[in-house]
């Protein structure tokens, strides 16, 4: 197992989202459950136009994730993806995710997003 720089730890983190291009299904109102075991990430997501959604991600020695996610959204269509997040340590000790994806469905589209812990 790679050294994990620990500085960010993801286990029990709760996220939502501050910012999302016009082609992403996060919402401010979505919140994703955060669980690590070693460098394994996975998460559990839902809320806005989001039914129900998880995630699974690497996490490299820097804390970036390397992550696929899944979700069903509230037209009952599944949508998949992938993603790259780059974590920002904040003054008040939470991170900060800011994020790079791209559908693996429909038109492939990309996109950003910020997530901030809360």
């Amino acid at each position: 197992m790679m050294p994990i720089d620990m500085t960010f730890n993801y286990h029990n983190k709760t996220f939502r989202s501050t910012s999302n291009s016009d082609n992403g299904e996060v919402s401010a109102e979505t919140i994703f459950e955060y669980k690590q075991n070693g460098n394994i990430v996975t998460a559990f997501y839902s809320g806005g136009s989001i039914i129900s959604g998880q995630l699974i991600a690497l996490v490299d020695e820097k804390g970036c994730l390397d992550m696929r996610y899944h979700h069903l959204n509230i037209a009952n269509e599944f949508k998949t993806g992938i993603c790259k997040s780059t974590p920002e340590m904040l003054p008040d000790g939470k991170i900060r995710l800011h994020e790079n994806w791209q559908w693996t469905c429909d038109d492939c589209s990309k996109g950003s997003s910020i997530i901030e812990e809360i």
